[in-house]
């Protein structure tokens, strides 16, 4: 058994607005609309070949508010809400995971991200194995806070085709020497207008990363202003003052930017196994939405005919921690 295992996680929602409008209105002969599903499933399909999992798992939002709606009212307030197009799919979505035995993780209060952060460190702090290779599937650039020595990210750069995997250093050439751990330290300077996430009124990119650069964190920048260091009365006046005056947001911002890794999860590594799936049900469900290409691709997929025929991947209770 080789002592690197790799673990795909899937942030649905947001390959689900991807593929939404990266491919043209695609319907099945009933009418129905599949654009979404069908790129979901060409993104899946690819990262299945290329990243050959031995674990997979799949997290979704849901629409009930979050705790940051209820510390933050005015947080993604100017989002202008999906197509109900959009969200119609989410269900046809989800067929297709259970079709490939995929558990589906989600709960109330919070998002998509949490749910990945927290199963990141259920697996880093319990795992058995010298190293579990982890890799998250996203359009969402947030998620690059969580990247680290055993995480990355598989991006969705462009559309579903153009994929980019995001390790420690091509974080840190993107942000200019930032490390992933800092990033959410630059958005609460820098904001986040997508998510309405102010963070310091008039402190742009470049500062936001500067002062990240020269203070490490958020709470040791404002420990040196109050402490009046010299390091901090060289920054610009400007950029002192309006410190000063926006603390208050540069602290709700970070914790609106902040994944948590924390969130109640019934999370065990051994229900995710990727083995022993059943070809005949995949085929049929991808049928029910008229996908044959993807049904011919499927069938040519060396991977997962390993996956079914020769019950790749299969592991004892006693290779994990009791209760993972």
């Amino acid at each position: 058994m080789s002592s690197v295992k790799k673990f795909l996680i899937i942030d649905a929602n947001s390959v689900l607005h991807r593929a939404f409008y990266a491919l043209p209105a695609l319907t099945t002969k009933k009418g129905e609309l599949v654009n979404a599903i069908y790129g979901f499933c060409l993104v899946f399909l690819k990262s299945l070949e290329e990243i050959k999992p031995d674990f997979v798992a799949a997290a979704f939002d849901l629409p009930a508010p979050t705790f940051r709606h209820k510390e933050y009212k005015e947080y993604k307030a100017k989002r202008p809400p999906a197509p109900v197009e959009l969200y119609q799919q989410i269900k046809g979505i989800k067929e297709i995971l259970n079709a490939f035995k995929v558990p589906i993780f989600e709960k109330e209060g919070f998002e998509a991200d949490d749910l990945i952060g927290s199963i990141v460190q259920s697996i880093k702090e319990k795992q058995i194995w010298p190293k579990i290779e982890i890799i998250i599937s996203s359009g969402d650039l947030d998620l690059l806070q969580l990247v680290d020595e055993q995480s990355k990210v598989y991006f969705l750069k462009k559309g579903v085709k153009e994929i980019f995997f995001y390790e420690k250093e091509g974080v840190k050439q993107r942000y200019q020497g930032l490390n992933p751990s800092q990033l959410v330290d630059f958005k609460a300077l820098r904001g986040d207008p997508s998510d309405n996430i102010p963070g310091v009124t008039g402190i742009g990119e470049k500062t936001a990363i500067h002062l990240i650069k020269e203070f490490g964190d958020l709470e040791n920048l404002y420990q040196e202003m109050e402490k009046k260091t010299e390091k901090f009365q060289r920054l610009k006046e400007g950029v002192r003052k309006k410190l000063k005056d926006y603390k208050e947001q540069a602290f709700i911002s970070k914790f609106l930017a902040q994944i948590r890794c924390d969130a109640p999860l019934n999370f065990k590594l051994f229900d995710c196994q990727f083995k022993n799936i059943d070809k005949e049900k995949i085929i049929e469900v991808f049928k029910s939405f008229d996908f044959t290409t993807l049904v011919k691709r499927f069938e040519k997929s060396k991977f997962c005919d390993k996956i079914i025929f020769n019950k790749f991947s299969s592991f004892r209770k006693s290779d994990f921690f009791n209760g993972f």
